[in-house]
């Protein structure tokens, strides 16, 4: 088995995301060639050991690695990206990304890399920009075990990987993910909204309610970013609202009616308007516009230019 130092990994999609992934694999050893659309977001990671090529084939061939892991925007950009990099792929690479797309187009791309004779992994993570900095992201993995044992102490690198199944699995458990995070989020923010309305301080509702059966990372996390106004994005309302479109495709392949995440994507939707880079707690926002005259706290909103 390669130690860290042999092991060359091409990183291409250094954003929000990528950038903290990029550099908890550059910390552990890694040699790690990135890229980025914007490229001044790749060359920042020079000053952490990275190498930088101005395109993804590029990428790919100056690293001479047979790892490439994508973390894009969507499964448009996905496919692009690694229909660019076919033909500069060693012989037997594997793809892993841990972008979140819908997983009839991860599917599509593990079956368009294995008839080029490479494997795929759909690891797409959980945890935000916090988790993919302190490196304990929740990374679900769908591969053939024999792949996932291949990548498997790479993913450890970022994070906590479980392989969830084969092909396309990954991409299923991070929409059974969203569609958690997403309604909950809502959730808080109507608890919140109903304490301050109703006369209570929603700080102290907040407080009673943790370490009860409603405690949560999305009370603790999101909840106080609500009560500070706080709407600075680790995970972005766009990329929520593509999870939740994502989830109805999921369900509508898989026969079931899922009437709670329904309600849940016309709220992302309508944010989508406004507030598009705001954190997707600002799912607070959409509730107030319901509700004229009522407001969670007398703090300014704190949001993206």
């Amino acid at each position: 088995m390669k130690s860290a130092a042999e092991t060359r990994i091409v990183f291409l999609g250094t954003g929000l995301m990528g950038k903290p992934m990029a550099r908890r694999l550059l910390a552990a050893g890694y040699s790690v060639t990135v890229w980025n659309r914007t490229y001044a977001k790749a060359v920042t990671l020079e000053q952490h050991g990275a190498k930088v090529a101005a395109t993804a084939p590029e990428a790919v061939q100056q690293s001479g690695g047979g790892v490439i892991i994508t973390m894009l925007e969507d499964g448009n950009a996905v496919a692009e990206v690694v229909q660019s990099i076919l033909p500069a792929l060693p012989a037997g690479s594997v793809v892993i990304d841990m972008s979140s797309i819908q997983q009839a187009q991860a599917l599509a791309l593990h079956a368009q890399l294995q008839a080029h004779g490479h494997q795929f992994v759909d690891a797409p993570v959980s945890g935000g920009v916090i988790g993919a900095e302190a490196g304990t992201l929740a990374i679900m993995a769908g591969a053939e075990m024999a792949v996932y044992q291949q990548v498997e102490a790479i993913l450890a690198t970022m994070g906590k990987p479980l392989r969830v199944g084969g092909p396309g699995t990954g991409q299923l458990a991070k929409l059974c993910n969203q569609l958690i995070v997403g309604g909950t989020i809502n959730i808080v923010a109507e608890a919140l909204l109903l304490a301050q309305a109703g006369g209570a301080d929603p700080a102290a509702v907040r407080q009673a309610l943790r370490g009860g059966f409603a405690e949560s990372r999305i009370l603790e996390v999101h909840g106080q970013r609500m009560l500070d106004r706080t709407f600075m994005p680790g995970g972005q309302v766009k990329s929520q609202a593509k999870d939740m479109e994502n989830i109805l495709l999921a369900a509508q392949d898989a026969g079931i009616s899922l009437p709670v995440t329904s309600l849940v994507s016309e709220v992302y939707r309508s944010l989508l308007l406004t507030h598009p880079h705001a954190d997707h707690s600002a799912a607070l926002l959409a509730l107030e516009e319901r509700n004229p005259g009522k407001r969670l706290g007398e703090q300014p909103d704190v949001l993206p230019e």
